[in-house]
């Protein structure tokens, strides 16, 4: 499993109609659209796919069509976490997880755990399923940091934890997770705008927003930046970083749902608290859109 997972994964939206519902003729399309332009693994059910606001019967619906467009062309990792211990464990048990390669679970939000309480429970996750797990830490969303000890100790307890998204934003932390974690263990970059560096430091790619609507170019970059054709690779950052910026300039999934709207892959469509982007902001992401339109850089 752990040659399958390397260079791009992207954590796929959840296209709604207007009226709310999800539209899976658009997710159909967005994994074909994802997969023909060269993304390595899929991510299904992230925080990207709105997976707050969706059912437990809705989450279920998403993971299995995901896995039947996707066909097993390429892996697909599963979103399952939380900040109620006992609710992860009981969707572990009860989601059909035999096509999945691995679970993604974010660190507990909202409630704040301390280190050991995160500790306890991953450790109750990996103990309860015989999936391999890849963490998730996003400070700036779960409110809590899952330090690099703890990480450390929890791939030395649990086989099962093989991997992290990291995407606390600190250079220092990331470097410090590399350099303390056994060989084999997997570490991906959160950080949009940060993979290329992420890559430079020693980890394995990424799970992208971005690769939503710019797969072909981002997953390029990537794939450069993992062969240590970092001048090639760094065109392409730069070439997206106005647009990368602009995805998240209101919020996650708010402005990549407004670039696939654009490019006629799915509707500008959300349940609340999420809303489209503002006028201007929309006014910037068609501009940048225009700016890319044209002949690819020359690498």
């Amino acid at each position: 499993m752990s040659k399958r997972l390397k260079g791009t994964g992207v954590a796929l939206v959840t296209p709604f109609h207007m009226d709310g519902s999800i539209d899976f003729a658009s997710l159909e399309n967005l994994v074909n659209n994802t997969i023909r332009n060269g993304v390595d693994f899929l991510v299904a059910l992230g925080t990207t796919a709105e997976t707050p606001v969706l059912s437990t019967n809705e989450k279920r619906q998403v993971l299995e069509a995901v896995l039947h467009y996707c066909d097993e062309r390429i892996p697909v990792v599963a979103g399952i976490g939380g900040n109620n211990t006992a609710e992860v464990i009981e969707q572990l048990n009860d989601f059909d997880l035999r096509k999945v390669i691995a679970i993604l679970s974010v660190a507990p939000y909202y409630n704040k755990p301390t280190q050991e309480g995160m500790f306890r429970h991953f450790h109750a996750i990996a103990e309860a399923t015989k999936k391999n797990i890849i963490l998730y830490n996003v400070p700036g969303r779960t409110g809590s940091n899952l330090l690099p000890a703890t990480v450390v100790r929890l791939a030395q307890e649990c086989s099962n934890i093989m991997g992290i998204k990291e995407a606390s934003g600190n250079m220092v932390q990331c470097m410090e997770l590399i350099q303390l974690l056994p060989p084999g263990f997997k570490v991906f970059s959160g950080d949009d705008n940060l993979a290329l560096a992420h890559i430079a430091i020693g980890m394995e790619g990424v799970i992208s927003v971005a690769a939503n609507c710019f797969a072909k170019d981002f997953t390029e970059m990537v794939n450069l930046a993992i062969i240590n054709k970092t001048d090639k690779a760094r065109k392409i950052h730069y070439k997206l970083l106005t647009g990368i910026d602009l995805l998240f300039a209101e919020g996650n999934p708010a402005g990549v749902k407004a670039v696939l709207s654009m490019q006629g892959i799915c509707q500008n469509a959300f349940r609340l608290p999420i809303v489209p982007v503002s006028d201007g902001t929309a006014t910037k992401i068609a501009e940048f859109l225009q700016t890319i339109q044209g002949p690819g850089i020359n690498i």
